[in-house]
């Protein structure tokens, strides 16, 4: 062995060698406290996410009681892979920090637990606990701008499939997006009904069934993957259910204790129907396998396993993985975003409702949806042209960061929500329109419900830059933090209503009107490119 890469400690105990080790991953933990905290506050605020506490804890036993099979490394050489897999952990939380976006930041743990992991045991030891670390993917929130497009997607799915049960039992109902009406009663399936604090935990807990489930590897991605369909299947027969219950009995059958009692019962429904899957794909596979057997532990993890070596070496990488720690750590302190800047701007109070020949009427969003939208400011008015035969409605949200889960709500996404349907869609850039120096570029879209059509356009303005793919926002977001400090940004909407037989070229005419007019004042309200700040916020 090259005396050059370790130092031979005949006496030391194997304690002292996990001792460091596990200094390393106390010096990341400091290093990486503020985005744990805040990952801790999800788990806490948020039932989609509450079974967070529990995946490291289980990933922890997991290779707990594979640890006969691990060794820990005996040269630098073979904890390279880990060094590596460490350095990009470390430089992606750099990253995060300079956008001042955590999610980076806590799958930048992960990927930094795993380097440290690989680093004191090497590639056989990667091998051997890969999946338990894998699992630790689980506790991650989503970024908020996935989940709001997930959430409306579940919502409608949901809706149509809970419909369709009531329906089977030979009760009139009408479903309008998310609206469900009984006639004489009316329910929404909202965005905490979607089925989201479903998936997250039945998705976790299929991963690690299919991970100790005793058949072939079809199987087990089988048994993970249906977690989707069953959350879907299980979350539409409770709304089917509440449907039933609420046309019988009235509309306190939706709230209360009996609306909560009967999410947990779908959750322990979908658990059961997961574990006879397991069963079933058991009996195919010829085996006669108890309930209790389906998911227990290998008894080769609690094997003796590879006896000791007399001779314990002391590696120099876990000297090499706490000096990137600290240097990580240290540098964190000069590098990160720190202040992220507020531009100055007007506020939409003061947006004019006389825009050329455009006379417009305030409106105002019900509270329970600005608590959804979580924006800094918006406008909703309706303008009328001067003949009185044309109006349009123009609405604009603004967000003075998007850091922390608050961020522009998609109208592709929201639109079906409300029984619509888009029946066109694509974009347009009109280079004779500027917004802060740049040709506008819109989303087209044509939208029915009924016998009712309407033209829609809309764009995020983002920090002088009008964008219509809402993942090249997320992007820009992320580009604009490290290189600006900011992260500002706005959706405006435009939406005319065409008359029965009318011609989509008059809506489109009317609503280039309207905007040739409504873009000379619309930079006052949303700050381009070049900015005055009104103030400093400190991100930390």
């Amino acid at each position: 062995m090259d005396s050059q890469d370790t130092t031979l400690i005949s006496s030391s105990p194997t304690s002292y060698i996990a001792a460091l080790w596990g200094l390393a991953l106390l010096l990341l933990g400091l290093v990486f406290h503020e985005s744990l905290m805040e990952m801790g506050n999800i788990w806490m605020g948020s039932e989609e996410y509450s079974h967070g506490f529990f995946i490291p804890v289980i990933s922890i036993y997991l290779i707990w009681v594979q640890r006969n099979d691990l060794r820990f490394t005996q040269d630098f050489k073979s904890s390279i892979l880990g060094l590596v897999i460490l350095l990009l952990g470390l430089l992606l939380f750099l990253l995060g920090g300079l956008a001042t976006i955590r999610t980076i930041q806590h799958y930048a743990f992960i990927l930094a637990v795993t380097g440290i992991f690989a680093a004191a045991f090497g590639k056989e030891g990667l091998k051997t606990a890969w999946v338990p670390l894998v699992f630790l993917l689980f506790m991650v929130p989503f970024p908020q701008f996935i989940i709001n497009n997930l959430s409306s997607k579940l919502q409608l799915i949901s809706s149509w499939l809970g419909v369709e049960f009531i329906r089977a039992c030979d009760i009139m109902v009408y479903l309008e997006g998310n609206v469900i009406d009984l006639g004489g009663y009316k329910l929404q399936v909202v965005e905490a009904c979607s089925g989201l604090r479903y998936l997250f935990p039945l998705a976790s807990l299929s991963f690690l069934c299919a991970y100790l489930f005793k058949g072939p590897v079809w199987q087990k991605i089988l048994i993970f993957m249906s977690s989707v369909p069953l959350t879907i299947f299980m979350n539409s027969f409770r709304i089917g259910v509440i449907g039933i219950l609420v046309n019988s009995w009235g509309t306190e059958m939706a709230e209360g204790f009996l609306h909560d009692f009967e999410g947990w019962a779908v959750f322990l429904l979908c658990m059961v129907l997961l574990f006879i899957e397991m069963w079933v794909f058991s009996r195919f596979s010829g085996k006669k396998i108890a309930f209790s057997e389906l998911v227990q532990l290998p008894d080769e993890w609690f094997s003796a396993g590879k006896s000791a070596q007399m001779e314990l070496h002391l590696n120099k990488s876990v000297f090499a993985v706490l000096a990137l720690i600290v240097a990580v750590g240290v540098g964190g302190q000069f590098l990160r975003g720190g202040e992220e800047i507020i531009p100055q701007r007007k506020a939409f109070f003061n947006f004019p409702l006389q825009l050329g020949a455009w006379q417009g009427q305030r409106e105002s969003i019900e509270q329970k949806y600005l608590d959804t939208l979580k924006l800094t400011d918006y406008i909703v008015a309706n303008y009328v042209a001067a003949d009185a035969q044309s109006s349009v409605n123009f609405y604009s949200a603004y967000y003075e960061s998007q850091r922390k889960g608050a961020s522009v709500h998609s109208p592709r996404s929201c639109i079906p929500g409300d029984g619509w349907q888009i029946t066109s869609f694509g974009q347009r850039e009109f280079p004779d329109m500027q917004v802060q120096g740049s040709p506008l570029k819109i989303n087209r879209a044509v939208i029915e419900k009924g016998e009712y059509k309407q033209l829609v356009y809309y764009w995020f303005q983002q920090r002088g830059r009008s964008i219509t793919n809402e993942y090249l926002v997320k992007w820009y977001l992320f580009y604009d933090a490290i290189t600006m400090h900011r992260t500002d940004g706005a959706l405006v909407r435009l939406v005319t209503s065409l008359d029965k037989g009318q011609d989509i070229d008059v809506a489109d005419q009317r609503l280039q009107a309207f905007m040739r007019d409504m873009v000379k004042v619309l930079p006052d309200y949303l700050p381009g490119k070049q900015v005055v700040p009104a103030q400093v916020v400190q991100t930390d």
